[in-house]
């Protein structure tokens, strides 16, 4: 199997890695959809996986977070090898996965209270959040009440409330309008900077994937492997005026004929 290709210098990545697959194959029935997958995501880093529907990314994130077991190979966290569910690998859906029944506090104190914290850490927790998150005032409200782009917002409040060592997101701008989608990308990048979390996103926007990534991941048609990784060396804070800048044009356009390369059944560019 041809190793997937490494494009500019590698982030420096601290400490052992936060989240790991070591030749990860996984299949559904006689469907294969993982094949050798080796993937590492170190301190603070940010990580994109991109590529074609059915691929597996999915799969692997639901690999890392302990939803399903791999066939063969291993998925491991600092704790050692993931065998389930835990609070320090959270999950944001793309369907926002609130408790309709729950207002917004209660939607978020929910996870906090499952770890044991008292009243008042979950109180302080909460307000801490919503107010990070720019909805200091909705606490009282129910989901029904809100917008998509607010809904988002307490999901993103809720997984980073329980100050995991990794977020895993899938696709969780994917069902809105551009202007709110990158109103929250530039707010989970401001969040970012105030935690000592890494994050791993799957999305289909090779826009979004080079504005918030470290690095990304290129996968293949399914069976997915990963054919390439991209290091996003552009600076930060990132902002709305960095899509026009030369480099992340340039970054967009690679990623880009990767991704159709690929799809359309070519050999990998030489870079």
């Amino acid at each position: 199997m041809t190793e997937p290709i490494q494009i500019g210098q590698a982030p420096s990545q601290k400490g052992a890695a936060k989240l790991a697959a070591r030749s990860v194959t996984h299949a559904f029935g006689t469907a294969v959809v993982l094949c050798n997958v080796d993937l590492t995501i170190g301190e603070t880093e940010f990580v994109t996986l991109i590529g074609p529907s059915g691929c597996g990314k999915t799969t692997l994130l639901n690999l890392f977070a302990g939803f399903i077991r791999p066939q063969h190979g291993d998925c491991s966290d600092r704790q050692g090898l993931i065998t389930g569910p835990s609070p320090s690998r959270t999950v944001i859906f793309q369907e926002y996965a609130l408790f309709p029944w729950m207002n917004v506090h209660a939607n978020i104190a929910a996870g906090l209270q499952a770890k044991g914290l008292n009243k008042r850490e979950c109180d302080r927790r909460v307000s801490h959040w919503l107010s990070l998150v720019g909805l200091g005032d909705v606490g009282s409200r129910y989901p029904a009440q809100l917008s998509g782009g607010m809904k988002q917002r307490i999901a993103i409040a809720r997984a980073l409330a329980l100050e995991p060592e990794i977020v895993l997101m899938d696709e969780p701008f994917g069902a809105l309008d551009l202007m709110t989608r990158e109103t929250l990308q530039d707010e989970v990048l401001r969040i970012r900077g105030e935690t000592s979390g890494s994050f791993m996103l799957i999305t289909h926007s090779v826009d979004e994937a080079v504005f918030m990534s470290d690095r990304i991941v290129v996968m293949s048609p399914s069976p997915g492997r990963i054919i390439a990784t991209v290091n996003v060396k552009l600076p930060y804070p990132r902002t709305s005026a960095l899509r026009i800048d030369p480099d992340f044009l340039r970054l967009r356009a690679h990623v880009t004929q990767l991704l159709r390369g690929e799809i359309a059944g070519h050999d990998t560019p030489e870079v």
